[in-house]
C-alpha cells in the first residue's frame, strides 16, 4: 500500500536562521497589526501591562506572580486567536451565515472564559494578601 504524498504549500519556509527571524517579524507584525486594529486587543492590553506590573511588586511568591501574570498574558493570547477567527471568516464572505456566527461566537466565549479564569486567579492569590 502506497502512502498519500503531503502536500506542503510552496510559500512555507524550510528551516533555519532565516525561517526563526521571518517568524518572529510575522509575529511582531501580527501584534502590531492587533494594537493598530483590534480595539479590544487594545482595551485588553491597557489592563494587561499595568496588571503584569503590579504581579511583579505584589507580596506573593515567584510561582505565584507568574500565574497573576500568565492568565493576563493568556487573554490577549485568546483575543488574538478570536480576531483571526474573525478575519478568516470575514475574508471568507461577510454574508451573515449561521455556521460564520458560531465561529465567531466560539472566539468571543473562548475570550470571555479567559477573563473569567484571569478574575478568578487573581481573587484567589489576591484574597490572602487583601484579608489574610
Amino acid at each position: 500500500m502506497s502512502e498519500t504524498p503531503q502536500v506542503v504549500s510552496p510559500f512555507k519556509s524550510k528551516s533555519g536562521l532565516r525561517r526563526i527571524l521571518n517568524a518572529f517579524q510575522y509575529s511582531v507584525m501580527g501584534l502590531w497589526t492587533a494594537v493598530r486594529s483590534e480595539h479590544s486587543f487594545r482595551q485588553e492590553l491597557m489592563i494587561v501591562l499595568p496588571g503584569v506590573l503590579l504581579a511583579l511588586f505584589l507580596p506573593v511568591s515567584a510561582v505565584e506572580k507568574l500565574l497573576l501574570a500568565g492568565v493576563l498574558v493568556l487573554v490577549l493570547i485568546v483575543e488574538l486567536l478570536n480576531s483571526s477567527i474573525e478575519a478568516a471568516i470575514d475574508r471568507i464572505s461577510l454574508e451573515t451565515h449561521p455556521l460564520s456566527k458560531n465561529a465567531k461566537d466560539f472566539g468571543s466565549a473562548a475570550v470571555a472564559l479567559s477573563l473569567g479564569l484571569a478574575l478568578l486567579t487573581w481573587g484567589v492569590l489576591l484574597y490572602p494578601v487583601v484579608f489574610g
